[in-house]
């Protein structure tokens, strides 16, 4: 089985390149089932209904979040009218939508966890203890399991990592948006990278103008984000797990776009 999970997508022009690009790249990786962080993906702030569908029509088949999943309120207008969005697993159990989903793709079954970081990060329950419940609990259970660390500190990622290191198929670190030269299959079978990148405007910062992001380190005054323009780029990786779950290969995406 293969696996294709896109780095977080940003604005407009995260959306756009995935509209041009992905269904070819489907076609030639020969992929059975897309995953998308993209709690970004309208305006670089949360996902709306729009944004939503667009990356559906792309291709995406479901959709992992972050610290940033509740900024546009629209989501809670359709993330419990099944939505193929899961959010942070250990955000309060009264949050809307759901932390962990099973997937239907190409005859197989795989589940999609997506779990938020504790440190420099928004107070959530123990992201360790949660993944945990999570497999016990896991129905209908599946060897196919890919988790989200979407999370600040590199340590936390690799620490959980080597935490799943067996039990899942693969820990994909999400959050920081720039790709990480560690992708690796650790020694139990899961795939690990710390950080897959971003898919949206490459001459950015984190997929923000620059301009804006320069004026707020320099004055330390309040400024407007917005995402760049300008040239695009798309990450991602590609896991080729084999029947039990464990991955045999895993492949880093990424390369550029002339803005169009």
């Amino acid at each position: 089985m293969k696996i294709l999970f896109i780095g977080d997508v940003v604005g407009g022009p995260g959306r756009r390149i995935l509209e041009k690009r992905l269904r070819s790249l489907q076609h030639e990786h020969d992929i059975d089932f897309t995953v998308a962080n993209g709690e970004n993906a309208a305006g670089g702030a949360g996902i709306n209904k729009k944004a939503y569908q667009e990356l559906l029509d792309s291709g995406v088949d479901a959709f992992t979040m972050g610290n940033h999943v509740w900024d546009n309120k629209d989501i809670f207008s359709f993330i419990d009218q099944g939505a193929k969005i899961v959010r942070p697993a250990n955000l309060p159990a009264s949050s809307p939508g759901i932390g962990c989903a099973v997937f239907e793709a190409g005859g197989f079954s795989v589940a999609l966890i997506n779990i938020l970081g504790r440190v420099y990060m928004p107070g959530v329950d123990c992201p360790f203890l949660t993944a945990d419940h999570l497999l016990k609990t896991l129905s209908p259970p599946t060897p196919y399991v890919v988790v989200d660390i979407h999370a600040e500190a590199t340590s936390e990622k690799v620490t959980m990592g080597w935490y799943l290191d067996g039990r899942v198929s693969a820990v994909i670190g999400t959050h920081t948006h720039v790709q990480t030269n560690d992708a690796r299959i650790l020694p139990k079978g899961t795939a690990y990278i710390t950080d897959v990148g971003m898919t949206g405007p490459r001459d950015s910062v984190l997929g923000v103008d620059k301009d804006a992001v320069i004026r707020r380190f320099v004055t330390h005054l309040p400024t407007r984000f917005e995402p760049a323009a300008g040239d695009l780029q798309f990450n991602g990786v590609i896991l080729d797990l084999d029947s039990g779950g464990r991955c045999r290969s895993m492949e880093t995406i990424n390369f550029m776009e002339p803005s169009f």
